[in-house]
């Protein structure tokens, strides 16, 4: 395989650069993310559509990864309970080192090839769910020895890889492989590689949760009502779906039911 993410740099002599030199390179190189991402719809689209059916069925989603992607995962992962109200549990993480110790960074268990398949047997992983491993290498042992026994279980898989031809593509049943070429800093797959990481996961949750009906129009109708921010906008929602007026009212309504789609339901919207 060839290892685009550990290729030079296009740029030298970095530390020569000044301030502004150096976010115009970068945004440049940013620039082409969003291209190779439009190059890998197709594979995006085939993943989410498995998804969607898994969880449609009951079943759950596992992200697996280590080093940015996988704390990447982990970000998206924890904000969907709350903007589409589903149940916590349906998209987990599964990170080498432990969620737990999300802001530890410890690189070094990324080489564990027993730990991944070991924590996803203890969440009892069965063939109604999918895991999708996240490597910007494709070669990472704790996402790759993982995806190999999830195969040899009958267990769906995907993966998001930053290099083309990789083990782990070659083991998942649904690869994406996103090519954004060599970073800027050589070999920093923080940059382009998570930049391209971070767009797909929002590309997967927002689908998905799209698909399993938790979004109506363009309104987040499930949103949970934890803050007075997240309050105040389902209370506009509601006047607005509901034709209401009085903010006070729609504001009492919406306390009442607990979302914007239950007190729809009670309003017979």
């Amino acid at each position: 395989m060839i290892r685009i993410t550990e290729q030079p740099s296009l740029y030298r002599r970095l530390e020569k650069m000044t301030v502004d030199e150096l976010t115009a390179h970068i945004n440049n190189e940013d620039k082409k993310v969003a291209l190779a991402i439009e190059k890998a719809l197709p594979q995006i689209n085939r993943l989410i559509t498995v998804i969607v059916d898994k969880l449609a069925a009951g079943g759950r989603m596992f992200y697996l990864g280590a080093g940015s992607g996988g704390r990447l995962s982990v970000l998206d992962a924890i904000e969907l309970p709350t903007t589409y109200g589903i149940p916590k549990g349906v998209v987990n993480v599964v990170l080498a080192g432990g969620v737990e110790h999300l802001i530890e960074a410890p690189e070094e268990k990324e080489d564990d090839t027993e730990a991944g398949w070991a924590a996803l047997k203890t969440y009892n992983i069965s063939d109604k769910d999918i895991v999708v491993g996240i490597s910007a290498s494709g070669t990472t042992p704790f996402v790759l020895s993982a995806l190999r026994q999830c195969a040899s279980h009958n267990i769906a898989t995907g993966c998001i890889v930053s290099n083309p031809e990789t083990p782990i593509a070659a083991v998942a049943m649904l690869p994406v492989e996103v090519i954004t070429g060599p970073e800027f800093v050589t070999g920093s797959t923080r940059m382009k590689c998570g930049t391209a990481q971070k767009m797909i996961f929002d590309m997967i949750s927002t689908a998905t949760m799209i698909r399993l009906g938790r979004v109506e129009d363009n309104s987040m109708v499930n949103v949970l009502l934890i803050n007075d921010k997240i309050t105040d906008r389902a209370v506009k929602i509601l006047m607005q779906k509901a034709e209401l007026t009085d903010y006070e009212d729609a504001r009492a309504i919406l306390l009442r039911h607990g979302s914007v789609k239950k007190a729809m339901d009670a309003l017979g919207g």
